[in-house]
C-alpha cells in the first residue's frame, strides 16, 4: 500500500509515474523528491542517492534519472549492487 507523502492518502498506481501525475487527494506532484524512496532530510543534499542532481525544490515535479516511488515492489534499484557489495565485503573477513 502506498501513501502520499504530503496528505497520507492511499495512492493506487498501476506502472509507471509520469512527471504530470498528482495525487487524486491532494493534488500534489507524485514524481518528486518528497514521493522517493532516495529522499532523506538528513542527508547531503536530502537524497540517499550520490549520484543524483541537485533539486532545490524538493515538492515539485523533476526530471531526477535515480527517482523510485518508495514503497513500490521496484524500489531498490541498486539494492543487488548492495547486497553484492556486502557479500563481497563479508567473503574478505570470513576465517577459512
Amino acid at each position: 500500500m502506498l501513501n502520499c507523502a504530503f496528505c497520507n492518502g492511499v495512492l493506487k498506481i498501476t506502472g509507471s509515474v509520469g512527471r504530470q501525475d498528482t495525487c487524486p487527494h491532494c493534488d500534489r506532484d507524485l514524481r518528486c523528491c518528497r514521493q522517493c524512496k532516495f529522499y532523506d532530510p538528513h542527508a547531503y543534499n536530502e537524497c540517499r542517492e550520490v549520484s543524483a542532481e541537485r533539486i532545490v525544490d524538493k515538492e515539485r515535479a523533476n526530471f531526477c534519472d535515480y527517482f523510485v516511488l518508495r514503497g513500490t515492489k521496484g524500489a531498490g534499484r541498486g539494492s543487488n549492487k548492495v547486497k553484492e557489495a556486502k557479500e563481497a565485503l563479508e567473503a574478505l573477513f570470513k576465517k577459512k
